[in-house]
């Protein structure tokens, strides 16, 4: 093997190790801490606890800091403990479990997120179409301040999704429903008591390929 195959496959490797991680990371730190016993204080857990788990045997202080530094998506958030100063880290969004005083800014004025979008699959559609958004097993539905690719948007929807359900935050907001920006700039909002934000709310729906607008109702007047 010659050095540069050696160096692409020393670099696999450690994208492999990077991702395993960040999975690991994910599902502990939005759905897991509790069922692991970890204590968790605004959103965050303890380092030094979370790595006596047997899940993450395999890494040290120095991977979890590197996971949580090129993470594209700025899913993680690294502290020091106010009093132990023992090193910290949270999930910035995507929470199962009831997480108390998370760093969330309430949204009270439409014109400071002039862009709340929801990206989705064509199959889903149908269904979102009669029953609104849902939050499903989060705490949250998860919006984009815009589409993929713009700036300061780094998270919120996948670069996969099919169609994009913009929001009417104005009405939504004099509605009463609450919206919060998290700290990777993500849009969340609880939905209703039955966690949907039904479809009066939207504004816009948009297939991207082939690009056409989607009807929302029968006296909706774009293309279907």
């Amino acid at each position: 093997m010659s050095g540069t195959q050696k160096a692409d496959t020393g670099k696999r490797r450690k994208s492999d190790h990077n991702v395993k991680l960040s999975r690991a990371l994910s599902y502990i730190l939005r759905h897991g801490a509790a069922r692991e016993g970890l204590q968790m204080t605004e959103g965050f857990v303890f380092v030094d606890d979370l790595l006596k788990l047997r899940q993450f045997k395999h890494y040290c202080e120095d991977d979890i800091r590197q996971v949580v530094a090129n993470n594209d998506k700025q899913r993680f958030a690294l502290r020091d403990d106010p009093t132990t100063k023992r090193l910290q880290i949270r999930a910035n969004q995507g929470h199962t479990m009831q997480v108390d005083d998370i760093e969330l800014e309430l949204i009270t004025d439409h014109t400071k997120a002039p862009v709340v979008l929801h990206g989705t699959y064509r199959d889903c559609w149908p269904q979102i179409k009669a029953q609104g958004l849902s939050r499903m097993k989060r705490n949250h539905i998860h919006f984009a301040p815009g589409e993929p690719g713009e700036e300061g948007v780094i998270s919120g929807m996948r670069r996969s999704c099919e169609v994009l359900i913009f929001v009417n935050l104005k009405k939504a907001l004099s509605d009463g429903f609450k919206f919060y920006r998290s700290a990777n700039n993500v849009i969340l909002c609880p939905g209703n008591d039955q966690g949907f934000l039904p479809p009066r709310y939207f504004q816009s729906v948009v297939q991207i390929k082939p690009s056409k607008f989607l009807k929302l109702v029968p006296s909706f007047h774009e293309v279907d």
